[in-house]
């Protein structure tokens, strides 16, 4: 006779693949594209672009990474309603978007790309998460460090357009009442 506690197992993983929608299973990373890709998918399908501006010594942005774009709901969102970008605000490759070539401009003994420092509107702090309409048009910029919590509540609050017709912090306090 089998015993019944190995059966409980494999029958409980069932039941949970039974509820789950199938588009949630294996999302354990963002789904990183080129800004070029982001473009191209976005002018194709509406959707907007989401860009984690970051240079390689940025602490805060490594935190970001190894936290917030980790976290299963922050993945599951931005792979269903973004196209994502990592970007190198450093980087020394030229990129070609909206019809014009950025490039890095070699300063002091760093430098800085063209195409961050335009999206940034020349505030050049990292982490910063650029959200791009599906046009390639700037919706806003979030400087610093966002926890999953705080990501997932500007993500929705980009998604949802609710940025037209109330602040942040209303978005947030009006969601916390609903809840």
């Amino acid at each position: 006779m089998m015993n019944k506690r190995y059966l409980i197992g494999p029958l409980l993983v069932m039941l949970l693949m039974a509820f789950l929608p199938m588009d949630s299973i294996g999302q354990d990373a963002i789904n990183w594209v080129s800004i070029e890709e982001a473009e191209t998918k976005a002018a194709e399908d509406g959707k907007k672009i989401l860009v984690d501006m970051y240079t390689d010594w940025c602490g805060w942005c490594k935190r970001m990474d190894a936290v917030t774009y980790t976290d299963e709901k922050v993945i599951a969102y931005i792979n269903e309603n973004y196209h994502a970008v990592k970007f190198d605000a450093e980087q020394k490759d030229p990129v070609e978007v909206v019809g014009h070539t950025f490039n890095f401009v070699p300063q002091g003994r760093r430098g800085y790309h063209e195409l961050a420092a335009s999206l940034l509107q020349g505030k050049m702090s990292y982490p910063t998460t650029t959200f791009l309409s599906s046009d390639f048009k700037l919706i806003y910029n979030v400087p610093g460090f966002m926890d999953a919590g705080k990501m997932g509540n500007i993500l929705a609050f980009t998604q949802e357009e609710a940025f037209k017709h109330t602040t942040f912090p209303e978005y947030v306090a009006d969601k916390n009442k609903a809840n």
